[in-house]
C-alpha cells in the first residue's frame, strides 16, 4: 500500500514524538538513584563508600583494558602491513632482542601491581567491618526474607514482594529502615537453601547459608529507597525475592523503630525472638 507524502510526513512526526518520549522517560528513570533504568550500560549510582570504590576501580579496569586492546591492535596492524610477504619479501633471521624481551617482562608486571593494589585495597575495605553503629540480620527464606534488629528490641518481620506497587518485582510490603551516614553491620543466613543478600548501590552482595551466620556492611551517605534482590538461584520463586531498603533520618529511624515494636508485636515469630533473647540472657 502507497502512502502519500502527508501520511509519511505525519508517521516521521509519530516516530520523533515517540523517540523523544523514550529519552526523556529514559533520563528521568536515569535520575531516580536505588534502581535499575532503562537503557541503563552503567553501574548503579553508588550511595555507600565502598560503591564509589567499586565504581572507580570498575572505570579504571575499563580504560585499562582499552588501552591494552588498542595496543595489541596497534600491534597487529603493523604486522600485518609491514612484515607481510610483499613488503618484506626477506624475513628477518632475529632470534633475540634484549630490550623487547624486558619489555614484555617488566610492562606485564606493572600492569599486575597496578590492579593489584587497589584491588585488595578493595577488598580490605569490604572484609574490614568498622564498628557498627546498627546491626540488621536478614534470613532468607522461599521466597522473603525475615529480618531483626538485635540492637533496637526484639521484634521480627517478613518482607515479601509486593505486587500493587511500583517498582514492579521490587517493592515489598515491609521496607527495612535504617538511618543515614551510620554503619550498618548486616548477618545474613538462610533457613533452607542458600539465598544471596545483593544490593548494587550500596556494592555490597553475600551468601545467606544455612547454619552459617556470614556478615557485610555499609554505610549509605543518601536518603531514599534502594532496591536489590536475591542473586542466588534459590528456586522457582527466585525472581521474586527483593530487597527494600529505605535510609531515613536519625529522627525518623527513631520514630520508625517505635512503631515497628508496636507494628510487629503480633507476628508469631517474635514469640521465638523474645524467647530467645531470655535464653540467652
Amino acid at each position: 500500500m502507497r502512502m502519500s507524502r502527508g501520511q509519511i510526513g505525519r508517521r516521521l512526526l509519530g516516530l520523533a514524538v515517540v523517540g523523544a518520549g523514550l529519552a526523556f522517560g529514559g533520563a528521568a528513570f536515569a535520575e531516580v538513584m536505588g534502581q535499575p533504568a532503562p537503557w541503563e550500560f552503567k553501574l548503579q549510582e553508588a550511595a555507600t563508600p565502598v560503591m564509589e570504590n567499586i565504581t572507580w576501580f570498575h572505570n579504571f579496569l575499563l580504560w585499562l583494558i582499552t588501552a591494552i586492546t588498542l595496543f595489541v591492535l596497534a600491534l597487529l596492524v603493523i604486522v600485518v602491513v609491514k612484515f607481510n610477504s610483499k613488503a618484506n619479501p626477506v624475513a628477518s633471521k632475529t632470534t633475540h632482542h634484549t630490550l623487547i624481551e624486558v619489555a614484555w617482562t617488566i610492562i606485564p608486571v606493572l600492569i599486575l601491581v597496578a590492579v593489584a593494589v587497589p584491588s585488595f585495597r578493595l577488598l580490605f575495605l569490604e572484609l574490614d567491618i568498622p564498628k557498627a553503629d546498627l546491626t540488621i540480620k536478614a534470613t532468607g527464606k522461599q521466597w522473603f526474607w525475615t529480618y531483626t534488629y538485635p540492637d533496637n528490641g526484639p521484634f521480627e518481620f517478613d518482607s515479601l514482594m509486593a505486587t500493587d506497587k511500583q517498582p514492579r518485582l521490587l517493592a515489598v510490603d515491609n521496607e527495612v529502615v535504617v538511618p543515614v551516614n551510620k554503619v550498618v553491620r548486616v548477618q545474613t543466613t538462610a533457613s533452607d537453601v542458600i539465598h544471596s543478600f545483593a544490593m548494587p548501590s550500596f556494592g555490597i552482595k553475600i551468601d545467606a547459608v544455612p547454619g552459617r551466620l556470614n556478615e557485610t556492611w555499609f554505610k549509605a551517605t543518601k536518603t531514599g529507597m534502594f532496591y536489590g534482590q536475591c542473586s542466588e538461584l534459590c528456586g522457582k520463586d527466585h525472581a521474586f525475592m527483593p530487597i527494600a531498603i529505605r535510609v531515613v533520618s536519625d529522627q525518623e529511624f527513631t520514630a520508625w523503630v517505635e512503631t515497628a515494636k508496636k507494628k510487629f508485636a503480633s507476628n508469631p515469630a517474635n514469640s521465638y525472638a523474645s524467647a530467645g533473647t531470655a535464653v540467652a540472657q
